[in-house]
């Protein structure tokens, strides 16, 4: 895995629930590319069709809050958002993303993060690069093992890695 991700800002604000992430009316298929095509719909209605792989979500805190389902992440990953980057995120939605091995990065400095500004995020250690802005954040980086998690595309394979299949 790429530990270094670069892309544009999509920046949101607090309390971002799943029903924005991706509407309950569309909870009827777990592809993510079709999820992708629905992803931020009611919140921005030109999401889906401009945002480009690589792409961050920046956004303010408690990312992801509401209900429990795992078609949120999944429809951020099939957008192609190589990373979220959060000042926190709901515990359910922080533990969904890991378990399908999307990127998410706690950092108060998130709100400092405009439309548009060229991100870079080094997973390895934490260090986010607005290139736009020439500033540089600090996240806590995540333990080895849940790097592994990630590089692998998720718990599942991971699973599978482990095991020798």
């Amino acid at each position: 895995m790429e530990t270094k991700l670069r892309g544009r800002a999509w920046v949101y604000g607090d309390n971002i629930d799943t029903d924005v992430i991706i509407p309950a009316r569309y909870l009827v298929t777990s592809d993510p590319k079709e999820l992708a095509r629905h992803c931020m719909e009611d919140i921005d209605t030109t999401f889906a069709q401009n945002v480009r792989p690589g792409d961050i979500i920046a956004a303010g805190s408690n990312f992801g809050c509401g209900s429990s389902r795992e078609h949120a992440p999944l429809a951020i990953k099939g957008a192609g958002v190589s990373c979220v980057i959060a000042p926190s995120f709901a515990r359910i939605f922080y533990r969904n993303a890991i378990n399908i091995g999307l990127p998410i990065l706690e950092c108060a400095e998130a709100r400092s993060i405009s439309k548009g500004d060229e991100i870079e995020a080094d997973l390895s250690n934490g260090i986010i690069t607005n290139v736009t802005k020439g500033e540089t954040y600090t996240a806590k980086p995540f333990p080895e093992f849940i790097q592994n998690i990630i590089e692998l595309g998720g718990l599942a394979p991971y699973v599978r890695f482990r095991l020798g299949k």
